[in-house]
């Protein structure tokens, strides 16, 4: 299906007053809403004064040509990580697709590709909207949410470009390669690394319980199973270090951690780069007063990024943590969760509940969010590295260099991180090299998960190209444990491998790869199976 205007648009007021137009333009009232082509794209514009304007959506109906006329599975994406919930998919017609979605023939088992064929929908990244798509046998549907938070936005005269509309189709390859392409498309200004992040994280063998010397000791441990690599790798202080669990402020350490500086210090003289966890927008124990306006009205425990004196103070902790501390790399985590008071697989249809905005209720929810990365981006030297957790993929593409793309693996439970593990690998090495770096997640080694199963995990990770990062208890890194991280550490401090999923079409656990061409096959299921949940 080439790109062309959509037959059909609506526009939805805060009062659910709904209009609707065929053609390229929709004017009702002070709203004026324009389909246009640019580049290539179509381009979706808004312009409104006083009306609250809540969605936008698109309808293409199938030409008789347009039709899929052979069985086709359909691909969606999500709005942050994934879940273990990341498939392809007969037609769902309900089912809501964030982003970009795609259907193909065939599958991507079969080494002959011919009568391949692929079709993509997608948006390009930063949009002002959140965007999510539905496939039906007869069409397909843009759904445009413009709210500010979940009410209606307030543009008063402004005119915003609601998002860039690309489709693409793509003919004798694999679905996985079409795809790759088609995001790299979306994201012309992705930040590129200087050299490969790999390293260890403190988080699944601590969970929060450790302090400076256990850092301390991770790093000279980090140190030597990496001893000879010109590349160096990141020792990333996950939550734990800050006064108050996973909540504000970032100004200091605990009492385990008494000098944030004198630590990231040490880290480099070990011959390590450190890195560090935040959660800027936590501040469940109001220790930052501030006036109750900057604090989000769905939920005081959480600052509003919209508001100027919350960029100023996510400005100033970057820079605390980055310029003064001396940590080179930040994972900031929780964003998502705490702007909408929802994870992604919470929400199948549009994060944001109703009743509540931004103070900012003239901006977007996603232009307020792209805002808040872009803050903490240029408030960062050069040469630090951004890590998103929880973020919202889409929106942060351009402003960070590497994405965790999947919830949680474990140190603790092998279940976990087979589920949510090896589906983000498989499904979100699309994002790899076209939005940002996609991070699976880390290999959590605490002795409690068989080793026999948990060394797949690491051995996957450290063929896929992506970054790899390891939480490994220090008494478990001896033996053939210590043997296996130094040839994972190895691969990882350079990743010229090329992985890419074979089996993805018919499950979401993939079991054979293909390998810088090599076919590989693993067994992520152990002997008992399944367990049984009630």
């Amino acid at each position: 299906m080439e790109i062309r205007y959509a037959d059909w648009m609506q526009m939805e007021r805060n009062s659910g007053r709904v209009s609707t137009a065929h053609g390229t333009q929709l004017f009702q009232d002070d709203v004026h809403v324009q389909q246009m082509f640019r580049d290539n794209r179509l381009v979706v514009q808004l312009t409104a004064d006083l009306s609250p304007v809540s969605m936008l959506s698109l309808r293409w109906h199938f030409s008789e040509k347009e039709r899929f006329h052979e069985p086709v599975k359909v691909y969606g994406d999500a709005w942050e990580r994934g879940y273990g919930d990341l498939e392809w998919r007969g037609v769902v017609p309900e089912r809501m697709m964030p982003w970009v979605c795609a259907l193909s023939n065939g599958s991507d088992q079969q080494p002959d590709t011919d009568a391949r064929w692929t079709q993509c929908f997608g948006v390009m990244v930063q949009p002002a909207a959140f965007c999510m798509w539905q496939l039906d046998t007869d069409g397909i549907t843009l759904w445009m949410d413009v709210r500010s938070g979940g009410e209606g936005v307030l543009l008063k005269g402004r005119t915003v470009t609601v998002c860039e509309i690309v489709f693409g189709c793509y003919q004798g390859m694999t679905a996985f390669e079409a795809l790759k392409r088609f995001y790299d498309t979306l994201s012309p200004s992705r930040l590129r690394l200087e050299q490969p992040v790999y390293g260890s994280n403190n988080w699944y063998y601590a969970y929060g319980k450790s302090s400076d010397e256990d850092i301390r000791k991770d790093a000279e441990l980090l140190a030597d199973l990496t001893d000879g690599l010109e590349n160096r790798p990141y020792m990333v202080i996950d939550d734990g270090w800050e006064k108050h669990m996973t909540d504000g402020p970032w100004s200091a350490g605990n009492e385990r951690f008494p000098d944030m500086k004198a630590l990231s210090g040490a880290i480099r003289d070990s011959h390590v780069l450190p890195g560090i966890w935040v959660r800027y927008l936590a501040d469940g124990h109001e220790e930052w007063k501030v006036e109750q306006v900057a604090r989000l009205q769905r939920d005081p425990h959480y600052l509003d990024p919209s508001h100027p004196l919350v960029l100023e103070r996510i400005a100033e902790d970057t820079e605390r943590l980055t310029m003064q501390w001396g940590y080179q790399l930040i994972k900031h985590d929780f964003s998502t969760c705490d702007l909408f008071g929802y994870w992604g697989f919470q929400r199948k249809g549009f994060l944001a509940g109703s009743d509540w905005h931004f103070f900012d209720r003239g901006r977007t929810s996603a232009e307020i969010v792209v805002r808040m990365y872009r803050t903490i981006y240029e408030h960062c030297p050069h040469g630090t590295i951004l890590l998103g957790c929880n973020v919202i993929g889409h929106l942060a593409a351009g402003l960070v260099h590497m994405n965790r793309t999947g919830d949680d693996t474990s140190g603790v439970e092998w279940e976990r991180t087979r589920k949510m593990g090896i589906n983000t690998l498989a499904f979100r090495m699309l994002h790899h090299h076209t939005l940002y770096e996609a991070d699976a997640d880390c290999v959590g080694i605490t002795g409690k998960i068989d080793w026999s199963m948990n060394r797949q995990w690491l051995q996957i990770l450290s063929l896929s190209g992506t970054p790899l990062f390891v939480s490994c208890h220090p008494d478990q890194a001896s033996g053939v444990v210590a043997d296996d991280l130094r040839t994972a550490f190895i691969r990882a401090s350079v990743q010229k491998d090329k992985l890419i999923p074979l089996d993805w079409m018919e499950t979401t656990c993939p079991e054979t790869w293909c390998v810088n061409g090599e076919k590989i096959s693993f067994r992520w299921f152990q002997e008992t199976g399944m367990p049984m949940k009630m």
